[in-house]
């Protein structure tokens, strides 16, 4: 299967870069051909500019900019996000990506007023996040990037599938124990992806 990894962590020497170092590693493992899509190292842009907020709606002029990450998106048949939560939301970098590439024409499009997936064709979901919340203090927050991960994102890809969603909490107070053992997490998980 080719799969679709966005990575957006600005630090190589980050966590975040070894977990998605892992990821990767064990994607392939497991026999998938993996479009590693990593934002900040590609020099991604995720500003909506005026222009791209004017022909939003107006299908292909708003892949013009960003052809390349939509035909990538249209070529996954899996995705995995690897990415760390920032103030229980999606860095400004990702939650850019989702804003400027998941364009009508690309993710969805609107037929008489309702919204229809054009993301059948993947089959798989997966995240693997980072917190420095606790769980408790998540679920009190609401935790917006699991409900985007497991209601809005798998609504758009595939509503009756499972979703691999894969969390390390409390990273503020994290050990290399801790950490070994989510990575050790990761790898399994991915492997069976």
């Amino acid at each position: 299967m080719r799969v679709l990894v966005l990575h957006s962590h600005p630090v190589e020497s980050s966590f975040g870069a070894a977990l998605h170092k892992q990821t990767i590693e064990a994607l392939k493992t497991a026999g998938h051909e993996v479009d590693d899509c990593n934002l900040y190292a590609e020099g991604f842009d995720p500003v909506m500019s005026r222009h791209d907020r004017l022909v939003y709606h107006d299908y292909p002029e708003n892949t013009k900019l960003i052809g390349s990450y939509c035909d990538r998106l249209k070529a996954a048949e899996g995705l995995v996000i690897v990415t760390p939560v920032w103030n229980f939301g999606w860095p400004a970098m990702l939650k850019g990506y989702f804003d400027r590439v998941w364009v009508p024409g690309i993710s969805f499009e609107l037929v008489n007023g309702k919204v229809q997936s054009k993301l059948r064709h993947i089959r798989k979901l997966g995240a693997v996040l980072t917190y420095g919340a606790t769980p408790f203090r998540a679920w009190v927050a609401g935790n917006p990037p699991k409900k985007i991960v497991k209601r809005v994102l798998r609504a758009q890809i595939n509503p009756i599938s499972p979703v691999t969603f894969l969390a390390h909490y409390d990273m503020n107070n994290c050990t290399p124990e801790t950490r070994a053992a989510f990575l050790a997490k990761v790898k399994s998980s991915m492997e069976r992806f």
